[in-house]
C-alpha cells in the first residue's frame, strides 16, 4: 500500500504490481536521494498528508467546477491553509509552504502575495520592512506586483508608468500616461488585493532615473473598494489558471508619500536629490527571484507528474502485437514509446539537481546582497535567465509529449495531462519572454568570452571559456559514450564553439563598420543558440558531478548512472547536427553514439515505473485517472464520468432545441 493510502482501496492491477515486482534498487532511498535526505522525505509526506486528509481542501471535483468556484475555492484554500499553517507551527517562510503548493497542485489564492513580501523583504528599508511585514503577513494587506504592462513585459526600461516626484508636498505621483501603460496580468490584481508593488519610471524635475518600486494601495481595506485615481478589474479567461484573478490596474494622479518608494538601494531625498546605493540589476532582483522559484514548483513538477502518468499508463495499456500470435503487448514494450517517454523521466532527474544547485546559487548571492556585494548577480540572472527559458520549453514540449503518448484517453481532462499542459506552457512567457532571456544569457556570455580571451577570472558556471576545448573527440565504440567525461567534453566543445561563433561574429560586424545594435540583431540567432547550449551543458555537468556524491547505495548509483546516460545520450542524438557541424564528432561516433544511446532504452524499461514512483507523488496531487497508483486506469475513467454533475440533470436542450425535431414525425423506432 502506498504512504499516503490511509484505507485499502482498489487492488493494484496486476499489469503495473509486475513492473514493482524485483526492483534493482530501494525506490525509499532514491525517494531520499531526490528530496535530499531522509527527514526532507519526512517533512514533505507529512505535510502532503495534513493536506490531503483535510476535506476543506478536496479537489476531488476539481474538473467539474467552473471558473468562479475555482477562484472561489483557491481564496478559501489559502485563509484555511493560514490558519492551518499557524495551528501546526510551521514557519510561513518554511519548507513546508512549498510541500502545501505541491499537494494542492498550485489551486491556491495570493501566490503573487507571496513576491509582494520578497519584494519587500528584498528591497524595501529596514523600517518599511517593519511596518508592511507584520500587516502582510498578517494578510491584513494583501498585495500583488504590478510591472508588465499592455504595452511592456520582457523589456522594463520600456514601460511606460510614471511616478513624479513632488518636492511641495513630499510624494510621488503615480499615472498611467497612455492605454499601453496600463498593468496588465498581475496575479490577485483582478479581485483580491489591496495593495501592489508598482514598478513605474521615476521622474524628478522632469528627469527619468529609469524602473523603481512602490507601494500603492488599490483598494480599500474596509470595504474593498477601488481608491480614488484608480481602475482596477479582472483580465477574463485565459489558457489556463481558472483560479487565478489576473487583473489591470490605471492610475490617474495617484499620490502616495516619500516613503512609499521601495528605497533599500534607492532613495529620494527632500530636497529631491536622488541617491543610488549598490547596482542598478537590484531591482531586477525580484523578477530573479520568482524565476528561481518557478522552476521546481511551476515547470519541473509538472513535467514529473506527466511522466508518472504517462509511464504507468504505458505499463497497463495494450494495444497491437509485438510478436505475431502472443496478444496485444503493453505499449511500454514498444521501442518508439520508450525513446519518447524514457528521455524525459532522465530530464526529471537532471533538472531536479540543478534546481536545487541554482537554488543553492541564489541563497548564497542574496546573502551576498544583503551585504551590499553584488558581484555575483550578473552570474545569477544569467543563469536563472537561460533555466527558466530552457527549462519552459523543455518541459512544456515535455508535458505534450506524454499527452500525446497517451492516445485518446490523453485528450480527456481526467487524464490530468491537459491541465498539466496548459499550466506549464504559459510558463514559456510570464516571468520573461523566452528569446529576450537567452539573450540576455548571451550578452554575459559574451562578456566572459571576450574577459577570457584577455585573462580575466570568470565566475563559476562560465569558467570553461577560459580553458583549451579539444578538437577531436576520442571515444571509440558505443561503451566509450557511456563515460560521463567524454559526453561531458561533447556538450563542453559545443557550447565553447557556439559562443565563440557568436562572438567572433559580432565582432567582426562592429569591425567591418556595422552599429553595435545592428550586430547584435544581426547575431541573435547564434546568440541564443549559444545561450541554450551552455545551459544544456550546466544541467549535464550538474547530473554527473551529481552522481558521485547523492548516496553510498551502489544499486542507486548504478540507476542514476544510467538515467544519466540517458540524459546526455538523447540530447546529442535528436541535435546531432550541433556536435557534428565541426568535426568534433564523426559520422562513425555518431552511430557508435547512438547505439549506446538505444541501448539503454531497454535497461531504463526494467525500472520505469519505479523510477516514476520515486517522485512519490499521491493520487490525491496527481488528480489523474490514467496515472493513479493502483493502475487501475479503466475503472477510474468510468467512476469519474459518472461523478460528472451534468450526469445528473434534465438535459435542458432535449426541451428547447431536440424535442421539435423528435416528436415532429412519428417516430417507427
Amino acid at each position: 500500500m502506498a504512504w499516503w493510502k490511509v484505507s485499502a482501496g482498489n487492488d493494484v492491477n496486476p499489469e503495473l504490481a509486475r513492473e514493482r515486482e524485483s526492483p534493482s534498487f530501494n525506490l525509499e532511498t532514491l525517494i531520499n536521494v531526490l528530496d535530499g535526505s531522509e527527514e526532507e522525505t519526512r517533512l514533505r509526506r507529512s505535510v502532503v498528508l495534513a493536506v490531503i486528509r483535510d476535506p476543506v481542501l478536496s479537489r476531488a471535483d476539481l474538473y467539474f467546477k467552473s471558473r468562479s468556484e475555482r477562484y472561489e475555492g483557491a481564496v478559501r484554500n489559502s485563509f484555511h491553509m493560514k490558519n492551518k499553517i499557524k495551528a501546526l507551527g510551521w514557519a510561513n517562510d518554511g519548507p513546508e509552504v512549498g510541500y502545501v503548493y505541491r499537494a494542492l497542485g498550485g489551486e491556491l489564492a495570493l501566490n503573487i502575495h507571496g513576491v509582494f513580501v520578497k519584494s519587500i523583504m528584498a528591497l524595501g528599508t529596514d523600517a518599511q520592512i517593519a511596518k508592511w511585514i507584520p500587516l502582510a503577513n498578517n494578510y491584513n494587506i494583501l498585495g500583488t506586483y504590478a510591472q508588465t504592462e499592455l504595452g511592456h513585459g520582457t523589456y522594463l526600461r520600456g514601460l511606460e508608468t510614471t511616478a513624479t516626484f513632488d518636492e511641495k508636498t513630499q510624494e510621488f505621483v503615480i499615472n498611467t500616461p497612455q492605454i499601453t501603460a496600463t498593468k496588465w496580468w498581475p496575479g490577485d490584481m483582478g479581485k483580491t488585493s489591496t495593495h501592489a508593488i508598482v514598478l513605474a519610471q521615476l521622474i524628478i524635475a522632469g528627469r527619468s532615473y529609469g524602473m523603481h518600486p512602490f507601494m500603492v494601495q488599490v483598494r480599500s481595506c474596509q470595504d474593498h473598494s477601488p481608491l480614488p485615481g484608480i481602475t482596477v478589474g479582472d483580465i477574463g479567461p485565459k489558457m489556463s489558471f481558472e483560479h487565478i484573478d489576473n487583473g489591470f490596474l490605471m492610475m490617474r494622479d495617484v499620490r502616495i508619500p516619500k516613503e512609499d518608494m521601495l528605497s533599500r538601494f534607492s532613495e529620494v531625498l527632500s530636497d529631491g536629490t536622488y541617491v543610488k546605493r549598490g547596482s542598478d540589476k537590484i531591482n531586477y532582483f525580484t523578477m530573479i527571484a520568482v524565476r528561481v522559484s518557478m522552476l521546481r514548483g511551476e515547470v519541473l513538477e509538472t513535467l514529473m507528474k506527466a511522466c508518472v502518468i504517462s509511464v504507468r499508463y504505458a505499463a497497463v495499456r495494450r494495444q497491437s502485437e509485438l510478436k505475431p500470435g502472443d496478444g496485444e503487448a503493453k505499449i511500454i514494450d514498444y521501442q518508439t514509446q520508450q525513446q519518447k517517454l524514457f528521455p524525459l523521466v532522465a530530464t526529471c532527474y537532471a533538472v531536479s539537481f540543478t534546481v536545487k544547485y541554482i537554488n543553492e546559487l541564489y541563497n548564497d548571492v542574496y546573502e551576498k546582497i544583503k551585504a551590499e556585494d553584488f558581484t555575483a548577480l550578473p552570474e545569477l540572472h544569467a543563469l536563472a535567465s537561460g533555466m527558466k527559458a530552457y527549462l519552459t520549453e523543455v518541459c512544456s514540449s515535455g508535458v505534450e509529449i506524454c499527452r500525446k503518448a497517451c492516445g485518446g484517453h490523453g485528450y480527456s481532462l481526467f487524464s490530468g495531462l491537459p491541465s498539466l499542459y496548459t499550466k506549464v506552457v504559459a510558463s514559456c512567457t510570464y516571468e520573461g519572454e523566452n528569446t529576450v532571456l537567452h539573450l540576455q544569457t548571451a550578452r554575459f556570455l559574451i562578456k566572459c568570452f571576450a574577459g577570457a580571451q584577455s585573462g580575466q577570472p570568470l565566475p563559476p558556471s562560465a569558467s570553461y571559456l577560459s580553458s583549451p576545448v579539444s578538437r577531436r573527440c576520442q571515444a571509440s565504440g558505443p561503451s566509450g559514450f557511456l563515460n560521463p567525461d567524454v559526453y561531458l567534453e561533447i556538450y563542453k566543445h559545443r557550447a565553447y564553439r557556439l559562443i565563440a561563433s557568436a562572438a567572433n561574429k559580432l565582432h567582426d560586424l562592429v569591425q567591418s563598420g556595422s552599429p553595435q545594435y545592428v550586430a547584435w540583431n544581426r547575431t541573435s540567432v547564434e546568440l541564443v543558440k549559444a545561450s541554450i547550449a551552455h545551459t544544456h551543458y550546466t544541467i549535464a555537468k550538474t547530473f554527473a558531478t551529481k552522481l558521485n556524491s547523492v548516496s553510498r547505495d551502489p544499486d542507486i548509483k548504478k540507476a542514476l548512472k544510467r538515467v544519466c546516460d540517458l540524459y546526455a545520450l538523447h540530447g546529442i542524438f535528436t541535435d546531432a547536427g550541433d556536435f557534428l557541424k565541426d568535426g568534433y564528432l564523426s559520422e562513425k561516433q555518431l552511430d557508435a553514439l547512438s547505439t549506446a544511446y538505444l541501448d539503454l532504452l531497454p535497461l531504463i524499461r526494467k525500472n520505469a515505473v519505479l523510477l516514476v514512483d520515486a517522485f512519490d507523488f499521491s493520487d490525491e496531487e496527481l488528480l489523474s485517472a490514467l496515472g493513479s497508483y493502483d493502475g487501475n486506469v479503466y475503472h477510474n475513467l468510468l467512476e469519474w464520468a459518472q461523478r460528472n454533475p451534468e450526469n445528473k440533470k434534465v438535459n435542458p436542450v432535449f426541451e428547447s432545441h431536440l424535442k421539435p425535431y423528435l416528436q415532429n414525425t412519428p417516430s417507427k423506432l
